[in-house]
């Protein structure tokens, strides 16, 4: 099995897990409450990103000082990630117009994990690349995104099982 075929298959079995425990949680939690309020959505400037309180930790996330990432991705989607060295548990995801707060999740693997539950939104990023999942719809937003710096990596020699042992 080659590299990127591993790394696909960790990143999917990643995806597939945080898929999943959220929906368990959200089933056993719906059966608990009766009533749910759902707040109006108010239509967003068109020029202007929305910047939204997502609830998490402070709020709505400070970028000024943040050093930002442009991601691209298949389909021809693309993000950006703002990252600040003085916060290494949060980042701020800027997906489409509007911007999340994600805080850190460990993970025994060494990727990097970041989810805001309010939302729904997971980012999962290895060395060679990202992916964006909705939790709560169960499905993938953006995957492949690569930063510039990822898209120069060389890609991953083949390994041949005869030769390598």
């Amino acid at each position: 099995m080659s590299l990127s075929t591993s790394l696909s298959a960790l990143v999917l079995l990643c995806a597939s897990l945080a898929v999943v425990a959220p929906q368990a949680q959200a089933q056993t939690s719906t059966t608990t409450k009766k009533t749910t309020k759902k707040a109006a959505k108010k239509p967003a400037a068109k020029a202007a990103p929305v910047e939204v309180d997502d609830g998490e930790d402070e709020g709505t996330p400070d970028i000024k000082t943040s050093v930002s990432v442009d991601y691209k991705c298949e389909l021809g989607n693309s993000l950006t990630i703002y990252t600040n060295a003085e916060d290494d548990k949060h980042i701020a995801l800027r997906w489409g117009k509007t911007l999340h707060r994600l805080t850190r999740v460990p993970t025994t693997t060494g990727a990097n994990r970041f989810e805001n539950r309010k939302y729904g939104l997971l980012w999962i990023g290895i060395p060679a690349k990202g992916i964006l999942l909705d939790s709560k719809q169960g499905h993938q937003l953006a995957n492949e995104c690569k930063s510039p710096t990822q898209e120069e990596m060389p890609a991953p020699t083949p390994v041949d099982p005869a030769n390598s042992l």
